[in-house]
């Protein structure tokens, strides 16, 4: 085998797993398209140490550090395809490069799949947002705003309130009464209307205008988009797969390793909620359970 673990995403769980096992001393290759899926934001908060800084600036800094152990070698490409060979994994590259290893960690993130509303996809990461945790103190007591796609998109409007006036664009979908009543006790308002477009200079948003005609000020719009895995090489692999609240999520067990032996998943394809700090957490996980997995067996 060319490496002891070949690792698919260089995000934050991917360089996270990395470092520790690069730590361990053991060969590490990092596969990455450069494509992280918070690459739109302007900046991350609720990272300890790092707060309000730029996601890419995090990233950076953490693969210079990571360059820094001579155990580990990054590719820049994307996996085309993977596959389980003998006693471990090769993965196939765009460029037709492949690279094997003992075990191999998916960490290639999700891709999210926005509304077809004009100006909604141009303000994502920026005020249209995802979550009020990384993204809602900037935000306090301004007009906000939650796009309901599913019922779960309830439960995201109560709690977006916390952070100020909020309401629940139903955008046409019907309100089932008992989620009207929890909106109610939260002080939540209930916009029927459907969305015609977003209104704001350039990234900044000041309000949504209805295709009934009217208009309504607010300045961050959260949604949960739907998402899908970013890569297709789980399913080529042949992992467990099981439906979450936004989209799949790669089964895995407490050492974050999936149904297919060897082969480990962190990051948002394997967990919900996401966050930076999960992210980061789970890669930790995953790289100590790979070494110990390359040390004992397993």
């Amino acid at each position: 085998m060319q490496h002891d673990v070949v690792i698919v995403g260089g995000a934050f769980a991917g360089l996270a797993a990395a470092t520790y096992l690069a730590r361990a001393r053991r060969r590490v290759c990092v596969i990455d398209a450069g494509r992280p899926r918070n690459r739109f934001a302007e900046a991350s908060h609720g990272f300890l140490g790092s707060d309000g800084s730029a996601p890419s600036s995090v990233l950076a800094r953490a693969r210079a550090q990571l360059a820094a152990y001579p155990s580990v070698t990054f590719v820049e490409g994307e996996a085309a395809s993977a596959r389980v060979r003998g006693d471990g994994f090769a993965v196939s590259l765009q460029s037709g490069e492949e690279i094997a290893a003992q075990k191999a960690l998916l960490a290639f993130g999700l891709r999210d799949e926005l509304e077809p509303i004009p100006g909604l996809k141009e303000r994502w990461g920026r005020t249209v947002l995802h979550c009020p945790y990384c993204h809602g103190f900037e935000f306090s007591d301004r007009p906000l705003g939650v796009l309901f796609r599913t019922p779960m998109s309830v439960h995201q409007a109560c709690l977006v309130a916390e952070w100020g006036p909020t309401t629940l664009f139903l955008n046409g979908a019907d309100l089932a009464p008992e989620s009207a009543e929890m909106l109610a006790r939260h002080g939540v308002t209930v916009e029927r209307g459907r969305l015609k477009r977003l209104v704001g200079e350039g990234t900044d948003l000041s309000g949504v205008a209805f295709e009934e005609g009217h208009e309504r000020a607010v300045e961050a719009l959260y949604i949960a988009p739907q998402s899908c895995l970013a890569s297709p090489i789980a399913e080529q692999l042949g992992v467990a797969i099981d439906e979450g609240p936004i989209g799949p999520i790669i089964r895995t067990d407490a050492d974050r390793m999936t149904t297919v032996p060897g082969l480990y998943a962190a990051g948002d394809i394997a967990r919900a909620p996401h966050s930076v700090s999960w992210a980061v957490a789970d890669g930790v996980t995953a790289g100590t359970s790979l070494h110990r997995a390359l040390v004992f067996g397993g």
